[in-house]
């Protein structure tokens, strides 16, 4: 996970704490605003900031910056950690199960009393729940079936269940192989990995076809579509499998498919070696630095 994809993460747990706690709809929708930029920023998240670059964007502000800053500096944010502390630790796991979100929650921590995941489970299979305004056992029976979803995509498949997931998505893929130049599946499963956990595309392509390409990719999944970008989309397959693709341009083709090929330990390990020769590298190439 790159630098700004973790503080996309970020950005976006904060957005859902802010819902559950019932916050300023305003401010909920700046992080989601922010969170979706991040994720989908097509260079060097600390480049981007120092150049001055990130200022440009559309919706980044003084409280962006600053907030960017201190991630750069620190690896999280003050105002995470503290919101953090005001949900329930099981609460803020649900939030990230399809078909479960800060609303649902919400609704639940108050009306109900659920406290933990045990209490959500409770209340999910006694029927308090689908009792519940708003609830019925059509969204009852999404929230169970998400919750299956979410217990799959925890576990982690067998080498060749993801060779053969990877090689229907290549397949997939040829239907748009005109508007790209390289294309490889990367991650654990590239490193041939006993286990595989999510799966990871990479495409390099020119920038004016990204937007087609990740069209055609997100229509690969007949379940759900977490996020669709021109930089970044992802999706969860009936199985329960993520599935990530990422374009960059073809010149950063090498530095990409090292990156999002390589383990954290591996890519931490080149960093390091990066800047004790007085160089900064990231998934989108190798630049000069500060020893």
């Amino acid at each position: 996970m790159s630098k700004a994809e973790a503080l996309a993460k970020i950005f976006d747990e904060m957005a859902n704490i802010l819902e559950f706690l019932g916050d300023n709809p305003y401010r909920i929708n700046t992080y989601r605003r922010v969170a979706n930029l991040l994720s989908q920023l097509s260079e060097d998240l600390e480049e981007a900031y120092k150049s001055g670059r990130l200022a440009s964007y559309p919706g980044v502000g003084s409280s962006t910056l600053l907030k960017v800053e201190e991630f750069l500096k620190t690896g999280t944010l003050k105002k995470y950690e503290e919101l953090r502390k005001r949900v329930p630790e099981d609460l803020l796991e649900l939030m990230e199960v399809p078909g479960i979100g800060p609303k649902t929650l919400k609704v639940a921590y108050e009306k109900l009393k659920v406290r933990s995941k045990e209490d959500f489970l409770r209340v999910l299979e006694n029927g308090s729940l689908a009792r519940l305004k708003g609830f019925g056992p059509k969204k009852v029976e999404n929230i169970k079936r998400g919750l299956e979803i979410y217990r799959r995509s925890r576990e982690r498949m067998f080498l060749l269940d993801a060779y053969r997931v990877g090689e229907e998505l290549l397949s997939y893929m040829k239907g748009v192989e005109s508007l790209y130049e390289r294309i490889s599946l990367a991650g654990s499963l590239r490193r041939r990995k006993e286990t595989v956990g999510d799966l990871d595309l990479l495409i390099g392509a020119r920038r004016e076809n990204w937007k087609k390409i990740h069209e055609h990719f997100v229509r690969f999944s007949n379940y759900q579509v977490l996020l669709k970008g021109e930089t970044k989309s992802s999706i969860v397959l009936e199985n329960g499998r993520q599935v990530d693709l990422r374009t960059v341009e073809p010149y950063q083709w090498g530095s990409a498919l090292q990156y999002f090929t390589g383990s954290k330990q591996h890519n931490i390990r080149i960093r390091d070696i990066a800047k004790d020769k007085g160089y900064k590298i990231s998934e989108y190439g190798i630049f000069k630095g500060e020893r």
